[in-house]
């Protein structure tokens, strides 16, 4: 008998647990449908996690056959493979871990088998422990109203949640199994094989007759670096969410030079999302998930933050409005001190200034303490110049220092004050 042991979590064996995985292909051609949760378009991974889960209940042989089954429509699912080759090895003695090597030189070849290991544990820690589907990344503060999808990548867990907006409330509509760089993250340089932690946005559309085998059926790259990267000098190129060869159904955990794979079937399900350009790509570690209401909450707190600074800047009063921003701001070409004595010069010249504030949106940055990225559309009025712009901002919560006198200061609170440190317009 087959015993799970090593990748499998406790619970492995007779468990039988409800898997919605995928995208409806229907909501992507009707996207104004209401549907909370929609149908799975297929189920590969949820047959797989239930064959194996259900050992326990059916028995070795019973999981024997619907692994067979589920090999003759999906021959090239390596990890499915390995686990057939598993049962039927036990049949004549004990097998403590998935992808039997006993006797197997070579390093190449245990190597392919702890990335399939790693696979099954994802996999099946997803399968087993989904997120609270009450709950929500913290990323997705405020959509904005330009933006219907929004695609949140958990690479901890190998996950690529979609998301859509609808009247400002998120909806999971997907729910994919995805593969990242070979050295891990965060990407920091050229050729490092690592995949960067930030919010991106896609900004390509190249079809499988122009890509190598390797990109699968498609591929969408994301705008790394950005220009957080450029301030913090990460450098590269060339990050893609893209598909599998041919030769395979998906691949290991960490496994690509920096990119997002993807089943080619899971890609496909979603290309016509993935297509539209500007689409947010949230990549992270680890998603912190939070109830609607926390978000809120966090939500209001920085938008009065924000209004402040739209009001200081009005005001053409300079400690008011540099008091919004960090000591540590830079713009593409400016510090906090050349910044700020380029806007004195600017206001000395006017007579009133009026900022008009249009299709707001925030989100949390992933891999940077406290800090969201704010991106909205700027009228500018003034007595002599009048311009319409977008503007991009990353904001910080900076604690306060200890024994600081907070009286009077609304801009400040228990946990700090929200100050820029990068600002421009695109």
């Amino acid at each position: 008998m087959l015993t799970l042991l090593g990748p499998w979590p406790d619970s492995a064996t007779g468990a039988t647990l409800r898997f919605d995985t995928h995208l409806d292909s229907s909501l992507i051609a009707s996207p104004s449908v209401p549907a909370p949760r929609p149908a799975p378009s297929h189920e590969t991974e949820k047959i797989l996690m239930d064959s194996l889960t259900s050992m326990g209940k059916n028995g070795a042989e019973a999981t024997l056959h619907e692994i067979e089954a589920f090999l003759e429509s999906h021959p090239k699912f390596r990890l499915a493979q390995l686990i057939h080759g598993d049962l039927l090895l036990s049949k004549g003695r004990p097998i403590t871990d998935i992808g039997n090597i006993e006797g197997v030189s070579g390093p190449e070849i245990k190597e392919k088998v702890q990335g399939l290991r790693e696979e099954a544990r994802r996999r099946t820690g997803r399968y087993l422990n989904p997120p609270d589907p009450d709950t929500l990344p913290g990323y997705l503060i405020r959509p904005g109203r330009e933006r219907t999808w929004f695609i949140v990548v958990e690479m901890g867990s190998s996950r690529l949640y979609l998301y859509e907006n609808k009247k400002g409330r998120f909806w999971l509509r997907g729910d994919f199994y995805a593969s990242v760089g070979k050295n891990g993250f965060p990407k920091q340089s050229e050729g490092d094989q690592k995949t960067p932690i930030g919010v991106y946005r896609i900004v390509g559309n190249i079809p499988a007759d122009d890509l190598p085998d390797r990109y699968g059926a498609a591929a969408f790259p994301v705008d790394y670096p950005n220009a957080w990267d450029k301030r913090l000098g990460r450098t590269g190129h060339g990050i893609w969410i893209h598909g599998v060869s041919s030769d395979t159904y998906s691949r290991p955990p960490h496994s690509s030079d920096g990119c997002i794979a993807m089943a080619n079937e899971d890609l496909l399900t979603i290309k016509k999302i993935l297509a539209i350009p500007g689409t947010p790509v949230i990549i992270t570690e680890q998603a912190s998930w939070m109830k609607p209401a926390a978000i809120n909450g966090r939500r209001l707190a920085f938008e009065e933050q924000f209004e402040r600074w739209r009001r200081d800047w009005e005001s053409r009063d300079r400690t008011r409005y540099a008091r919004h921003y960090s000591r540590s701001f830079q713009s593409r070409s400016e510090n906090r001190s050349a910044w700020l004595h380029q806007k004195a010069l600017v206001n000395s010249g006017k007579r009133y200034i009026r900022i008009g504030i249009s299709d707001l949106a925030i989100l949390g940055y992933p891999g940077e303490p406290d800090t969201v990225e704010v991106v909205f559309a700027q009228d500018y009025r003034s007595n002599n110049y009048n311009s319409r712009s977008k503007k991009r901002q990353y904001w910080r919560l900076e604690k306060t220092k200890p024994g600081r006198e907070r009286a009077g200061r609304k801009d400040e609170n228990a946990e700090g004050v929200w100050r820029i440190v990068y600002e421009d317009a695109f």
